[in-house]
């Protein structure tokens, strides 16, 4: 994304394809976290455990249920909003409004790959 004009970051935002979605769909890390992997954010997966730090939903945490990547929202367990026909429905939020506190560890490759990187370029 080279251009600084709103219409044509908004085009590239929604033009984009689902696997390059991946990287809007990006969080930071607690800081306990970002020593432990030398990483300052992270692409948030089902099964991160997650915590809410700006909005109205302000200091809910809880584990990733689900992410759209078509709209960039994470959706997160136990977070849901009533609607007018009493049922609820979950509530999905930005990524860049979230703090990963624990990351889902049964992926190796996730964690192979990111290590490497980081002890490159430091």
């Amino acid at each position: 994304m080279s251009s600084k004009k709103p219409k044509k970051q908004r085009k590239f935002l929604f033009s984009a394809s689902l696997k390059e979605r991946k990287r809007f769909v990006k969080a930071h890390l607690s800081k306990e976290l970002r020593k432990e992997l030398g990483l300052r954010s992270i692409t948030v997966r089902k099964g991160d455990s997650v915590k809410i730090v700006r909005g109205e939903h302000k200091k809910f945490s809880g584990k990733v249920s689900g992410i759209d990547r078509k709209k960039f929202k994470v959706f997160i367990e136990g977070l849901k909003v009533k609607k007018s026909d009493g049922t609820e429905k979950p509530l999905g939020v930005q990524a860049s409004n979230l703090l990963v506190v624990d990351v889902y560890r049964d992926d190796e490759k996730r964690f192979k790959r990111k290590t490497k990187i980081s002890k490159k370029g430091k």
